[in-house]
């Protein structure tokens, strides 16, 4: 168990590493919109899949440029030229939950499915073919899903130069931070997070999430002080950090606004999110409004 939260914690702060509010410029990159993933409860056909690949004998995953092979060809009317995408349906390697609800909200949701890469095929023979990886997101393994390659809308970006960290709520429905990708629980700009809001719930291609927390609300795993928010326990407090007279608590104070995003992909109960501007780090169990 041990090893498992040393883990997480090294993803956590590996994730960290990546904060800083500085301006992404006016459009989402292909890997914004192709690498983003989803959380899905549809089902995804995995009849077609990676055989193999170049050197195989000495490589157990490829990248761009590599040559690999699928279990369909010409008998099953793939064309030289033909685009497709490779996904995995993956699981969280640590086990480890951030916040009380993840596991079940997950669970509700689907399962997540990366987006691994692009193929473009170069050879067909009668019932395999002969693509080269055109841009990875990650590693493509054997067994990876093949499937038709489709085009997703790129949603456009607005200046941060309007972002209001005092923001009131605006009323919209609120959603919560799952997970990040891969499932990194601690994410910030250029990072993609997935929310439980999705088309089912009206959600579309190009909304705006705004993201915040609201202090002291205790939900998360890691160890603290219990109501660090607001007091510290007597031991604590005689060394002058204060404490506060009345029972304040996470309902009836300011929320902390932590940045906005953008949706670049949705599922029926969920939505992946383009962090595209984030104040500090951005954890699972965070909430979002729709702007």
């Amino acid at each position: 168990m041990h090893g498992k939260i040393a883990f997480a914690g090294l993803v956590l702060a590996l994730s960290a590493a990546g904060v800083s509010a500085q301006d992404r410029g006016p459009a989402t990159t292909q890997d914004d919109i192709y690498c983003s993933g989803v959380v899905t409860t549809e089902s995804v056909p995995r009849d077609t899949y990676l055989i193999t690949g170049e050197e195989s004998s000495v490589k157990n995953v490829f990248t761009d440029g590599d040559y690999v092979y699928f279990n369909k060809g010409a008998n099953q009317g793939v064309k030289v030229g033909d685009q497709f995408s490779v996904v995995r349906a993956i699981t969280d390697p640590t086990d480890v939950q951030w916040t009380k609800w993840q596991a079940s909200i997950l669970k509700k949701l689907g399962k997540l499915w990366a987006d691994q890469g692009r193929l473009r095929v170069v050879v067909v023979q009668p019932d395999v073919s002969i693509a080269q990886v055109q841009n990875s997101c990650s590693d493509l393994q054997r067994g990876d899903v093949v499937l038709p390659f489709t085009e997703r809308p790129a949603p456009p970006l607005k200046s941060e130069s309007n972002f209001d960290r005092f923001a009131p709520p605006s009323g919209k429905p609120t959603a919560m931070i799952i997970t990040g990708r891969y499932w990194s629980q601690s994410s910030g700009t250029n990072s993609t997070v997935y929310v439980n809001l999705g088309n089912n719930q009206g959600v579309k291609v190009g909304d705006y999430f705004r993201i915040f927390r609201y202090q002291g609300s205790e939900h998360e795993t890691a160890y603290q002080i219990k109501r660090v928010a607001f007091e510290i326990e007597p031991e604590f407090g005689e060394a002058g950090f204060g404490a506060v007279p009345k029972k304040w608590n996470w309902s009836n104070v300011p929320r902390e606004i932590l940045g906005e995003g953008v949706v670049v992909r949705t599922a029926p109960n969920a939505a992946s999110v383009l962090v595209t501007y984030s104040l500090r780090e951005i954890l699972a169990g965070d909430y979002v409004e729709l702007e």
